[in-house]
């Protein structure tokens, strides 16, 4: 990871992650300059080419040089993910405010000035919710079944922990900044550390060109890194269960035992006991899933290696 290498200090920072996104960058930056041009704000435009296997770093390119002024791009060595490519874009950034935006056009760069009024209002924390969602039946429901998961496992409640356009103070960016940790989810990071954060509905549009980078594998994963990354409650639910399981077990024994004594030997319960066996298995084989899952990000952390590597910085 490099230094912040800008000393000038605006009032807005703007972070956009890219992954294979050449069809929307021109069209994305020409609404997001007019946007912020009708503010009275200076800011600036940090772009992140976060190892695209197309041509969206010639595009960022040429951008840039039409716009040396306003915009900042950093290129990744290779794909690194797009939270850790937001948080390259916060290490470089020098704004009072960082906003984050999604470069798909899905939602619209117009909706920024909604949150930084809500930013100068004093609020630290400004996370967007999506009306009217132009997402296929599948994205929109397996992100609602995630949103509930994750408020119950984290204790952390967000209505649409999906949307990348949201709004920070420079003093909690900072905060995230020097947090130590692989597994980087931004929504979930922010809130657990914000003293004052808020939320306000933006508007959603159907994807302008390319395809969406979040699968079901992906969205599955997301899970597992908010889960394990943010609460010990999988853990100590299995916690509980396996004691429960080993109470109904021993007392299960004691029955078999006086069925023996006071019954007789039977094997008709043969197949019972096989499948109370499996069972168990199947229950300790989902421990070890959930243990592996945090013994996984601890051993990601004390290999202490770069969460990203910056091949090149343009506006340095």
């Amino acid at each position: 990871m490099n230094k912040k290498t800008s000393s000038k200090v605006v009032d807005v920072s703007i972070v956009v992650p890219i992954y294979n996104e050449e069809g929307n960058i021109d069209l994305l930056l020409g609404r997001l300059l007019k946007t912020m041009d009708g503010l009275d704000k200076s800011y600036e435009v940090i772009f992140v080419n976060d190892g695209s296997k197309d041509k969206s770093m010639a595009v960022l390119t040429k951008a840039y040089k039409a716009h040396p002024d306003k915009i900042r791009v950093v290129d990744f060595q290779r794909n690194f993910g797009q939270h850790k490519a937001v948080m390259a874009g916060f290490e470089e950034s020098s704004g009072k405010a960082v906003v984050t935006l999604d470069a798909d056009l899905q939602n619209p760069p117009e909706e920024i000035p909604k949150l930084l009024d809500l930013i100068d209002k004093g609020y630290d924390c400004v996370g967007g919710y999506r009306l009217d969602r132009q997402d296929s039946f599948f994205r929109r429901y397996a992100s609602r079944l995630i949103n509930k998961l994750r408020a119950r496992v984290t204790n952390i409640h967000m209505t649409d922990e999906g949307c990348m356009l949201r709004a920070y103070n420079r003093e909690l960016v900072d905060i995230m900044l020097s947090a130590q940790g692989a597994a980087v989810f931004i929504p979930a990071l922010a809130y657990s550390y914000a003293s004052k954060p808020t939320e306000v509905a933006v508007e959603h549009a159907a994807r302008h060109s390319g395809e969406s980078k979040y699968h079901l594998f992906d969205l599955v994963r997301l899970s597992f890194d908010i889960m394990a990354g943010y609460s010990l409650l999988p853990l100590q639910i299995f916690t509980l269960f396996g004691f429960g399981i080993s109470i109904l077990s021993f007392l299960f024994f004691i029955f078999l035992l006086l069925r023996r004594i006071f019954v007789g030997p039977e094997v008709e319960g043969v197949f019972t006991l096989f499948a109370i066996l499996f069972f168990l298995i199947g229950i300790l084989l989902m421990g070890l899933g959930i243990t592996g899952e945090y013994i996984g990000r601890i051993y990601q952390e004390v290999r202490r290696r770069p969460k990203y590597v910056i091949k090149k910085i343009l506006g340095e």
